[in-house]
């Protein structure tokens, strides 16, 4: 039995704070179509330094909504990398789109510029960058590709809270963008998720469609029950509870940001002489990570015991994750429907096959990296044997 606490993954970090927020909206009588969702969408904002936020029930809402506002459907194509949760392309799919899947760099995860313009065919509708585990992609390029052929940019941004990418927080960039507040990320709201855009027009129609597409809200209506309807909509709205609960997060989101930085660099600093594997990083100045994980990306000769240290470190009592098990178009559904072809996504193959995540999120301490480094040194050495 390992002589450490067990150490999760991914643990929220809720104060009395957190709790005061929650109750104070259990206490009144108002628990949707409030004012706390928007006090949650403005402070979102000040932190991100621009754009218009629009909160939503998760990232793959923020996501499917705005394919929904630029009317993405059967015959389009909306290209995305090759790694990511399977939410990535779900909310493409969803639509009746095609799925349109490029490789990622090896070195960050994230997708690769070189590759991009080769798949954009007269069916491309949209692009769709993933912020890698926080690791920024390359926008300048991806922007300036997408510019070129007046394609939008969607940024899925579920792990990037707090990412910039010369200067600037990811989200920014591009047309729309999604993030993530599931307990693990670096805030939470029990569930849910924030749309942002730098255009007004996109972040009110999105307002409208997760709400049904009302052509008022509740508080607009002269007459209680009467609106009418302006076209397809959805419920994907986020509560008061969760807002509440978001709004007191993102107030204390520096000091989270903080202590994953500090966690993810005495990390490097320990495991950085060691042989066997490396760890995924910005490779570029312009990138400054949100350091959501560490991603231990394995050797070649190391990537066959994955899994095997996967349950070493469970048996120690060190939470681990993979992000992801598979290449998106290797998962069974896309597979069956579209085939998969090896040759396309040797780099995300490679990253899903033989990397693994440790925690760097707050409940983790110093004491604690150390108390992992030293376990993962052995064990990497045991594997190994």
């Amino acid at each position: 039995m390992p002589d450490h606490s067990p150490i999760p993954f991914g643990q929220p970090i809720i104060t009395d704070a957190d709790r005061q927020a929650v109750m104070e909206v259990l206490d009144g009588t108002i628990l949707t179509h409030g004012p706390k969702c928007q006090d949650f969408e403005e402070t979102f904002a000040s932190f991100m330094g621009g754009g218009i936020s629009v909160t939503t029930s998760s990232c793959t809402a923020s996501l499917h909504l705005y394919y929904l506002y630029l009317g993405i459907g059967a015959g389009d194509e909306v290209i995305l990398p090759a790694i990511s949760h399977v939410a990535t392309a779900h909310a493409i799919e969803i639509t009746n789109a095609k799925p349109i899947f490029v490789d990622c760099s090896i070195d960050t995860g994230t997708l690769d510029p070189d590759l991009l313009e080769q798949a954009i065919t007269d069916r491309t509708k949209a692009i769709c960058v993933v912020h890698f585990n926080g690791i920024p992609a390359d926008m300048t390029r991806i922007m300036a590709v997408a510019s070129k052929h007046a394609l939008p940019v969607l940024e899925d941004a579920a792990t990037a809270l707090g990412a910039r990418w010369q200067g600037k927080h990811v989200g920014l960039f591009g047309d729309g963008a999604g993030f993530s507040f599931y307990p693990a990320k670096h805030i939470t709201s029990g569930e849910g998720g924030m749309f942002c855009s730098r255009h007004k027009s996109a972040a009110d129609a999105i307002r409208e469609l997760r709400a049904f597409s009302y052509d008022r809200t509740l508080n607009e209506r002269k007459l209680p029950g009467i609106y009418d309807v302006k076209g397809l909509g959805l419920n994907y709205r986020m509560s008061e509870l969760q807002a509440a609960l978001g709004a007191s997060q993102i107030r204390r989101v520096g000091d989270f940001l903080k202590a994953r930085k500090e966690n993810f660099l005495h990390y490097k600093e320990l495991l950085e002489r060691q042989v066997g594997f490396r760890l995924l990083e910005s490779i570029s100045a312009d990138g400054e990570d949100s350091h959501y994980c560490l991603t231990v990306f394995l050797d070649s000769d190391m990537a066959g015991h994955r899994n095997d240290l996967l349950e070493r470190f469970k048996d120690e009592g060190i939470g681990t994750s993979v992000h992801y098990p598979h290449p998106l178009p290797r998962l069974k559904y896309y597979r069956e429907k579209y085939g998969y072809d090896a040759a396309l996504y040797p780099c995300s193959a490679a990253i899903a096959d033989g990397s693994l995540n440790l925690p760097t999120a707050p409940h983790v301490d110093r004491a604690d990296v150390e108390y992992i480094c030293q376990t993962a040194i052995r064990l990497f050495g045991e594997v190994k044997k």
